[in-house]
């Protein structure tokens, strides 16, 4: 195989992705794939970070009777619930791992630190985002974009549970159309929800590519090579 044309990459993992086909929790089949997944890419010596949502969970958004930045600090708490999880399938196959979280929780997670996680990165730790961005109205999506500009990735890694961009739903419309490459601002423009339109137009002011595909160890060793099996946005 060829060799990876990126040094730091940020694996970007929606919570739904994590639940597999159940639609809620976490399947363990789903949190093994990924754990081998990021061990084989860690075996070329990219560096890999993770920002987790939480939406097998918690969707806030939902209970519109629930105060906003309430509901949106419980969303934070489910994706540190995902974070530990994540660290404990990697570290049952020898893959050292960190959890740094936005909110202070001592006892399960280190506080993020900039410098502190980009050190754990040079030594060849995976380092796991936890609690978005630490504060409200902030998506998962945003924290991706912005941990990948503090860390200086080279590329997000959007692992879904689709495998591309679509000007539509491909589940509900037989005649969507897949893209293999877009630019930002049409992803703006044509509010195609890759990322949320701050989290883009951030990658956007960064020059941070977004390679998007389906959740598997193959594609994410795919998309290290610069192999596009679904869509880049750059």
């Amino acid at each position: 195989m060829d060799k990876p044309i990126y040094k730091r990459v940020l694996l970007k993992l929606s919570g739904e992705a994590l639940s597999g086909d159940k639609g809620f929790g976490i399947n363990n089949e789903v949190l093994n794939d990924i754990a081998e997944g990021i061990k084989r890419i860690q075996e070329f010596g990219i560096e890999v970070a993770v920002v987790v949502g939480g939406g097998n969970f918690w969707r806030g958004r939902t209970n519109p009777q629930m105060d906003r930045t309430t509901a949106d600090y419980i969303g934070m708490l489910a994706t540190v619930m995902n974070a530990m999880a994540l660290q404990d399938a990697f570290e049952q196959i020898g893959v050292s791992t960190r959890v740094q979280s936005a909110i202070d929780m001592r006892q399960v997670a280190e506080p993020y630190i900039r410098r502190r996680a980009v050190r754990h990165l040079e030594k060849g730790r995976v380092v796991i985002f936890g609690a978005g961005t630490g504060n409200p109205y902030f998506t998962t999506d945003t924290t991706a974009a912005l941990r990948a500009a503090e860390m200086e990735a080279d590329v997000i890694l959007l692992a879904k549970n689709v495998d591309a961009v679509y000007d539509k739903d491909p589940k509900i419309y037989d005649d969507a159309v897949k893209f293999t490459e877009l630019s930002y601002m049409e992803v703006i423009q044509r509010e195609l929800k890759v990322m949320d339109s701050t989290a883009t137009s951030l990658c956007m002011d960064n020059k941070i590519p977004i390679a998007v595909f389906e959740l598997s160890t193959e594609n994410i060793v795919k998309a290290v090579m610069g192999i596009n099996t679904g869509t880049i946005v750059k």
